[in-house]
């Protein structure tokens, strides 16, 4: 993603490429070579596809410098979206599962389907990725999943089923259902699935290329610049009520 990002903004007229670094700090190859400090202090935004691991150090250079931030690393914990929200309180920071606008798109039809449909209809989450992905559920599942339960008003960790084996019983009434599949060069596939009593609604997502990640990475990056302090979602981006 690294790359892709570094690729698109090199190529994209209104964007000039800081820098770069790896997970050892180093310079990135299709950038000019930067530690964390000096990149946060030398650009108007900084864009992270790292790890959850990484996260703590991102924040504090970023708020060091008042540097806005985008964030597209997924496997995120509780914790860390504690140290968000925290960090957004000096500098503006824009958090999502994923930058496809596609894909965002799709989010806000998740939700409006679930507020319009009801617990009546049982929503199922399907994802399938790559052979290296190394999180489960995805966070653009995660993302589509939270979006269901807003429309409902739900809490999505009251409802969610993440596992299914065995003897499990009857589905319950209201569950957010989630399936994560994994194999081959897959770059991501959602759907969510409605389904009541005569009649499903399938509503879904293709990614045949990490490019349209770094695109919408790229456009979020342009919208943040110069926005005040807070937390943003990629529906603040395309306009889309929240």
């Amino acid at each position: 993603m690294g790359r892709a990002i570094a690729v698109e903004a090199i190529g994209h007229e209104d964007v000039r490429l800081a820098g770069g670094v790896d997970r050892a700090g180093q310079e990135g190859e299709l950038a000019p070579g930067h530690d964390l400090a000096a990149l946060a202090a030398g650009c108007d935004v900084l864009i992270d596809f790292s790890s959850p691991a990484a996260l703590p150090a991102n924040l504090a250079a970023a708020g060091d410098t008042g540097t806005a931030l985008v964030i597209g690393t997924t496997g995120l914990s509780t914790e860390d979206h504690h140290r968000i929200d925290a960090a957004a309180g000096r500098i503006a920071i824009l958090q999502t599962g994923n930058t496809s606008l596609g894909v965002n798109l799709l989010t806000a039809l998740v939700r409006q389907a679930a507020a319009a449909l009801g617990p009546d209809w049982d929503i199922e989450i399907l994802e399938m990725h790559h052979r290296h992905k190394v999180d489960a559920p995805s966070g653009t599942a995660l993302l589509l999943g939270e979006a269901a339960a807003k429309g409902r008003g739900v809490n999505l960790a009251e409802v969610s089923d993440r596992g299914r084996d065995g003897i499990t019983g009857p589905r319950q009434r209201g569950a957010i259902g989630f399936a994560a599949l994994r194999g081959g060069s897959v770059a991501g596939d959602h759907q969510v699935i409605f389904a009541a009593d005569g009649e499903r609604i399938e509503l879904g997502h293709r990614a045949e290329t990490r490019e349209i990640f770094a695109r919408g990475a790229v456009r979020a990056a342009l919208w943040l610049a110069g926005k005040p302090a807070g937390r943003y979602e990629m529906a603040d981006v395309l306009g889309l009520a929240r």
